[in-house]
């Protein structure tokens, strides 16, 4: 321990015998008037790997299957949730809570741009700022009644990613990558940053990683070769699945209709997260 020490051991980096850790509690309360069965986070190590598509997909598959489903958009400053499901209106509420956004299948959908007046415009806020709006969109935001939660998570492991797991219960998560190797490195770093916040991985889900001829068949690796068992393999997690690089969910998502698709790929996913309680 060093002389200058003041025991705030929570901001320290330094290892001693003389280390106290912290016990305190982050969890906000969730909205009173709302029940939430299990917590899925939805992460990637960088951007522009397909996450919010996969969360999408995710609740789409949810929901389909007869569970009340919703959306909470943690990516305050990229908030592309609303785009695929087609919803350009402005949340309503009143002074004490905000009503989620309901898409064309009934899922309830929470996210920064419905609550912006024009949707192009920018959030250039701070850190805290960002993660104090995540809190809110948990505790003010009347759900009601939610079997399965996906929050789909800003990319990378600073403060947004940080409060969501420290403030909301977080059942489990579900990384996203893509064939790279780089990203397969960068996609190690948000499984060991949840590996440090004890939550456990459901899946790994490989996007991109192939793309199949529509005329002859054939399977082309376009953005090399896949890394999604090896990474598996490596930190123990079961269950994994590639996606294909199919212009027509692209497509879905441009004209708004991603709810209507539905991905056989993901299917291992949905089912381990039904099977995880």
């Amino acid at each position: 321990m060093s002389e200058d020490c003041n025991h705030a051991c929570s901001s320290c980096g330094e290892v001693c015998d003389s280390r106290e850790e912290s016990q305190v509690d982050f969890r906000v309360p969730l909205n009173e008037k709302s029940t939430v069965g299990k917590v899925i986070g939805v992460v990637s190590g960088k951007g522009g790997v397909g996450k919010s598509m996969v969360t999408s997909l995710l609740a789409a598959g949810s929901n389909r299957a007869g569970f009340s489903t919703a959306i909470l958009d943690a990516d305050i400053t990229g908030p592309s949730i609303p785009q695929g499901f087609g919803l350009t209106g402005i949340a309503s509420g009143t002074k004490e809570v905000i009503y989620p956004v309901r898409t064309k299948t009934g899922i309830s959908v929470m996210s920064m741009n419905l609550l912006l007046e024009n949707h192009t415009d920018p959030v250039v806020w701070r850190g805290p700022i960002l993660a104090g709006v995540v809190k809110q969109f948990w505790s003010e935001v009347e759900w009601g009644d939610i079997k399965y939660m996906f929050v789909d998570m800003p990319p990378g492991t600073g403060d947004v990613p940080l409060t969501v797991f420290q403030s909301l219960p977080v059942d489990g998560i579900v990384v996203v990558t893509s064939p790279q190797e780089m990203v397969g490195m960068i996609v190690e770093k948000a499984v060991k940053m949840a590996e440090m916040m004890e939550i456990p991985v459901l899946a790994l889900v490989e996007n991109m990683s192939y793309f199949k001829c529509p005329d002859c068949g054939k399977v082309h690796d376009i953005f090399g070769k896949s890394h999604v068992e090896e990474i598996a393999g490596k930190y123990g997690i079961k269950t994994t699945c590639r996606l294909p690089l199919d212009p027509a969910l692209a497509d879905a998502v441009d004209k708004g209709e991603v709810e209507f698709l539905k991905e056989d790929a993901l299917q291992p996913v949905m089912d381990m997260i039904r099977a995880f309680e």
